[in-house]
């Protein structure tokens, strides 16, 4: 379920369904997503954009196990595993007052954080590989290798929209190709030079302070990462990112219990 593709006034009607007459336009009962989905697992995509009125349906679904269609007041039980995502800091909108605590943490049972993709450029190669096919299948072109320069440009450029530039920008190449090779005018993708310096010595700027501060976090803790007294607690992130984190930047946290 696309959440930003609902209008908020559908939320509650697409999710828990509703009774003929509900309202104008229902002329006939209608089951939700979650009752449809009784059994298996519903995936909630942008679940960020979810209005608050509906935050507290959701809730009650995750807690409870229970809905109500829009319009009656008999529950119906539901067993429905939940999958969630967002590009939205979920954070800083329980903050603002635009998201649910609660709710917020009933979801973040089992967080698993996705880096941006200038952070994933080994996943660049195989991303573009199928991509090129996917769309080359689709418009009836046979593409059979990829640019070698082309790679090379796609690792250095920086995403700033992530797969869906991506996306873009393949199928844009893949709609004007006339040949079997698969290439991307480097006028696309503008690399300046300086900038690109620039960041690429911000991002080590970045990497060094990062490492800085999850060093002196382990070395107060002996290493210790999970926990009430972690480094995690103390860093205020899930145990899961940290670790993402220790892997990114070559850490050995086995180290620092030497130290105490």
């Amino acid at each position: 379920m696309n959440c930003a593709a609902i209008p908020p006034a559908l939320f509650a009607s697409e999710l828990f369904g509703h009774e003929k007459g509900a309202f104008t336009g229902a002329l006939q009962r209608r089951m939700g997503r979650f009752e449809s989905a009784d059994g298996g697992t519903i995936f909630l995509d942008e679940v960020g954009e979810f209005p608050l009125e509906i935050q507290v349906g959701l809730l009650r679904v995750l807690q409870e196990r229970e809905i109500e269609r829009v319009g009656s007041d008999r529950t119906i039980a539901v067993d429905v595993r939940v999958i969630a995502a967002t590009n939205r800091d979920l954070r800083a909108a329980v903050v603002a007052g635009g998201f649910r605590e609660d709710l917020f943490y009933r979801l973040n049972v089992f967080p698993i954080e996705l880096p941006p993709l200038r952070e994933r450029i080994g996943d660049i190669r195989l991303l573009t590989e199928y991509l090129v096919e996917r769309y080359a299948r689709q418009s009836g072109k046979r593409i059979r290798t990829i640019a070698k320069d082309t790679l090379e440009l796609f690792e250095r450029y920086d995403w700033p929209g992530n797969i869906r530039e991506l996306q873009n920008v393949i199928e844009r190449a893949v709609i004007l190709a006339d040949g079997d090779c698969f290439s991307v005018d480097p006028k696309w993708l503008p690399l300046n030079g300086r900038r690109a310096a620039s960041r690429m010595q911000l991002r080590s700027d970045l990497a060094s302070h990062e490492r800085s501060m999850i060093e002196d976090v382990l070395r107060a803790t002996g290493g210790t990462i999970a926990g009430p007294r972690g480094a995690a607690s103390r860093l205020g992130i899930p145990r899961q990112t940290l670790e993402s984190r220790l892997r990114k930047l070559g850490i050995n946290p086995h180290r620092f219990k030497a130290e105490i």
